[in-house]
């Protein structure tokens, strides 16, 4: 077998291709019964100090690009792999994500999305500084275009499911990451080092208008609300919100906390705990998240074919050990290539959810087996 490699010709190496389906020809009962005999199992994970899930994630093509932009297609699509994921053997059920960008943050200082042809939808900095930005107007995201867009989104996937399927939140972007969408990413490096204190404050900023947004969410979906949601696994019976921070590591230790912490904290009061996610190989800032109060789960990709640059689940298994932490791992390729990541990351002390990509369903099932054979 060769080295696993990521494979930059695809568009998405997470999804799963599968016929889309209109919601009148879904089996919404049928799933929510699927849903509800996994539900006992995720309660009980949460209460063990070792163990492991697993979660065979399901990502419909094009779903996170341009395929996104109508409500009608994003469903279909996503009920589409809701109904292939029955086929391969899971310990916690997929939810459907009204997605609709991630910088739609910018809709609330008059920003909106550009949509080049197959890809998902982009902003341009409004800002050239955080004084400019914390000096700009801005209004309430669920009054600003794009949140009213996303907020319509999960009125018609209620709808049209009779709120049976579960649900999560919208993409949520951490404040580091929001801040980048709203001024060029070097400008802000270099307002940390000259205007630390503007920073913070528009951090703070970001953060209400971002809490505010998610809750009128959870109000709207209610029962049916999947958490922490977005790419991490998600329950009807889990709290918490997942936020990307991908520029995390952009800064020092130091700056980060200073700047940074605090709102991931009042974000987890808010919503019952945070789950933290940076694309790549993150591993020297895990301490730092780990000891945040509020983090409940952390999410990595732990094998080449999910990112070029994965992060080392031995480095995660020694950081996360005994801190009743979860940590998502996700693991694209077969139940050969990624047992081994799994492995050393699936050890006693450990509170791992194992996210699987197996395209072949008995393949899944090898894996299920295998995983749940390790001693965490």
């Amino acid at each position: 077998m060769g080295k696993q490699l990521f494979d930059i010709t695809m568009r998405d190496s997470q999804y799963t291709p599968a016929a889309r389906i209109k919601p009148e020809d879904f089996n919404a009962d049928g799933y929510r019964e699927y849903e509800a005999g996994l539900l006992e199992g995720n309660k009980a994970f949460l209460n063990k100090d070792s163990g492991v899930l697993v979660y065979r994630r399901m990502r419909g093509d094009g779903v996170y690009y341009d395929k996104s932009r109508e409500h009608a297609e994003s469903l279909e699509l996503q009920l589409g792999v809701l109904q292939k994921s029955r086929m391969y053997k899971a310990d916690l059920a997929n939810f459907l994500e009204p997605w609709y960008g991630i910088g739609y943050i910018a809709s609330s200082f008059g920003g909106d999305y550009i949509w080049g042809e197959g890809q998902a939808p982009s902003v341009e900095p409004l800002f050239s500084s955080v004084d400019e930005l914390n000096a700009a107007e801005s209004i309430p995201l669920h009054e600003s275009r794009l949140g009213r867009i996303i907020l319509e989104r999960i009125e018609y996937f209620l709808d049209k499911t009779k709120g049976k399927v579960p649900i999560s939140y919208s993409d949520i972007q951490a404040p580091v990451n929001m801040l980048s969408y709203l001024l060029p990413m070097n400008n802000l490096c270099f307002e940390v080092m000259d205007n630390i204190e503007g920073v913070k404050k528009a951090a703070q900023r970001v953060n209400t208008l971002l809490i505010d947004f998610l809750k009128i969410q959870r109000d709207m979906i209610g029962d049916a609300l999947s958490s922490p949601g977005h790419g991490f696994p998600g329950s009807r019976v889990y709290g918490g919100a997942g936020e990307s921070a991908d520029n995390v590591i952009m800064f020092s230790d130091n700056h980060y906390r200073e700047i940074f912490q605090a709102e991931h904290e009042r974000l987890g009061d808010v919503f019952g705990g945070v789950v933290f996610h940076s694309c790549g190989n993150w591993a020297h800032k895990a301490e730092m998240v780990r000891d945040f109060r509020n983090t409940i789960m952390v999410d990595g990709a732990f094998s080449p074919a999910t990112d070029p640059d994965p992060s080392n689940p031995g480095d995660f298994a020694r950081i996360f050990k005994d801190s009743g932490i979860i940590v998502n791992a996700r693991c694209v390729g077969t139940a050969e290539e990624v047992f081994p990541c799994f492995e050393k990351l699936i050890v006693p002390g450990m509170k791992v959810i194992a996210t699987t990509y197996c395209q072949d369903p008995e393949d899944q099932a090898k894996l299920y087996d295998r995983l749940h054979g390790l001693p965490a």
